[in-house]
C-alpha cells in the first residue's frame, strides 16, 4: 500500500472580499456593454470603442474564471508529499521524505509573512507559500535548507496523518 493517499485535501480561493470585488467589476463591464454596444449610448466621459470594451470585459470575465478555477492540491502518502497549484500546474510535484528535514502544522499571517494568498515568496528567509485561504499550514523545511508553506484548513487531520507515519517533527 505505498500509493495510499493518507490525507487529501482541495481547496478554493473562499475570500468573500475577492468574489464581491471580482463581481462589481464584471458586472461594471456587462452595464457598459449593455449601455454602448447594444443600446448605442457612449459609456462613460471617454468611451472606449466598442472593441476595446468588448476586449477588457473578456479579460476581466477570463481573470474570473481563472480564480474560480484555482485550486490547491495537496495529497500525503508514504513515499512523499505532493502538491500542486491547479490550473497553473497540472502535474502533482513530488517531495520525498529523504529531502524534508522538517514538516509540521504552523499558524501563519499570509499577508504578513507571504503577502498574500497563492503562489508567493515570503521575505526574510521564510521560503515559498502556496495557500489559497486561512492562515493555518504545513511547513516544509527541505534538506537543502530551502522552505514551502503549504496552506491548509485540515490541520488536525493533516497533523494526525502525519503523525501516524512518524514524519512530524519540528
Amino acid at each position: 500500500m505505498e500509493n495510499e493517499i493518507l490525507f487529501s485535501e482541495k481547496q478554493k480561493f473562499n475570500q468573500w472580499w475577492l468574489w464581491l470585488i471580482l463581481l462589481g467589476v464584471n458586472c461594471f463591464m456587462i452595464i457598459g456593454i449593455l449601455q454602448q454596444v447594444f443600446f448605442e449610448k457612449q459609456f462613460g466621459d471617454k468611451p472606449m470603442n466598442n472593441y476595446e470594451l468588448l476586449l477588457t470585459a473578456g479579460v476581466t470575465l477570463s481573470i474570473t474564471l481563472l480564480f474560480f478555477n484555482f485550486r490547491l492540491d495537496t495529497r500525503i502518502k508514504k513515499d512523499g508529499i505532493y502538491v500542486r497549484f491547479f490550473p497553473l500546474q497540472l502535474k502533482f510535484k513530488h517531495y520525498t521524505w529523504e529531502n524534508i528535514s522538517k514538516s509540521y502544522v504552523r499558524k501563519y499571517s499570509p499577508i504578513i509573512d507571504y503577502g498574500g494568498w497563492g503562489l508567493r515568496i515570503g521575505l526574510f528567509g521564510k521560503g515559498r507559500a502556496m495557500n489559497v485561504s486561512g492562515n493555518k499550514g504545513l511547513q516544509l523545511e527541505f534538506t537543502d535548507k530551502k522552505k514551502l508553506l503549504i496552506g491548509t484548513n485540515k490541520a488536525e487531520e493533516l497533523t494526525d496523518a502525519l503523525n501516524k507515519i512518524g514524519k512530524y517533527n519540528q
